[in-house]
């Protein structure tokens, strides 16, 4: 748990530093669609980078795909 706060913590840098905000879920529920999910954010339109989940939830990609997109 530890290591993906500070992974977390890391793409959130990494983002800053792109112009995005990441973003986590904020749902507590494990059993939600979006539970434990991401978003990354352009602040200038306040629009995601990532698509929808289901067309409903801004979060939608795990670490991984986020890291994925931001290093690519």
């Amino acid at each position: 748990m530890t290591t993906d706060k500070v992974r977390e913590n890391r793409l959130r840098r990494t983002a800053e530093r792109c112009g995005l905000r990441l973003v986590k879920s904020a749902r507590r529920d494990p059993k939600a669609l979006d539970y434990g999910l991401y978003a990354l954010v352009n602040p200038e339109h306040g629009g995601t980078i990532n698509p929808a989940l289901v067309d409903r939830f801004m979060c939608s990609w795990d670490l991984d795909q986020v890291e994925e997109y931001l290093t690519a």
